[in-house]
């Protein structure tokens, strides 16, 4: 995957991404982050033609995005979000979503690599327990390990990853890294990052601040460099080492 001179701005008089150049190797992990608001979703869009670049070329295996119809560029994509998204019917419905005319095999073999066919088989009905409107009847957790599961079976060639561990308990968050972990495999991987301990081993991490990329590199590169991440990823470890600190006095 490619971006090339690639400029793009949602107001004509605020510039946002100016020629942008990046390139993304098949299977590698690039981690977006930035403070809240930065812009790190933009990329998102526009890698999926939800906007429309003002210049320049994205292009996928050498072919222009432009080129490619929306509704068959948007199933390039695998997407995994913060928000979690199930429709009223059977867990075995919604994880078959994925793919068309799926073998039940496959929808359990998708679920065992996501980590959610034991507590599945702990519902009443198994794989065939209706979800309510709200999914109120799982936890917040589970609903995350069932969108893994989707994403699974579908086998997208790239994937849109939005960390999704908040409000989980540990357990089921490190359920919940597994997963994705399997899912990541092989697969080139977009990772909107929240705690940035999870993506240093990422091939290139994006910086964000104000809608604008300000850095560019590996997680040592920027962290050598002294900048922007650098005093993101300290301020977030010390915190994260304080807050153990009050919690083991």
């Amino acid at each position: 995957m490619k971006f090339e001179h690639v400029s793009f701005r949602y107001k004509e008089d605020v510039p946002l991404i100016e020629d942008m150049n990046l390139r993304v190797k098949r299977g590698d992990t690039v981690a977006v982050v930035g403070p809240t608001g930065a812009g790190k979703t933009t990329l998102v869009n526009l890698l999926m033609r939800f906007y429309e670049i003002d210049a320049g070329k994205i292009s996928i295996d050498g072919i222009d995005i432009k080129d490619i119809e929306r509704s068959e560029l948007r199933k390039m994509f695998g997407m995994v979000l913060q928000d979690t998204w199930l429709f009223n019917g059977s867990i075995q419905d919604n994880i078959a979503y994925g793919k068309e005319g799926a073998a039940m095999e496959e929808i359990v073999r998708a679920a065992k690599a996501a980590h959610a066919d034991h507590f599945i088989r702990t519902l009443p009905d198994g794989y065939n327990t209706v979800l309510d409107e709200e999914a109120t009847n799982i936890s917040q957790g589970q609903k995350q390990l069932l969108t893994i599961a989707r994403a699974i079976l579908a086998d997208p060639a790239i994937l849109i990853l939005d960390e999704a561990t908040s409000n989980v308990d540990t357990r089921t968050e490190v359920l919940i890294q597994r997963a994705t972990a399997n899912l990541m495999k092989g697969r080139t991987s977009f990772v909107i990052a929240h705690r940035l301990s999870t993506i240093r081993d990422a091939e290139l991490i994006l910086v964000m601040n104000k809608g604008s990329i300000i850095e560019m590199g590996t997680h040592r590169e920027l962290i050598t460099k002294g900048g922007f991440y650098a005093e993101l990823y300290n301020s977030q470890f010390t915190g994260a080492n304080l807050h153990e600190a009050e919690g083991n006095i």
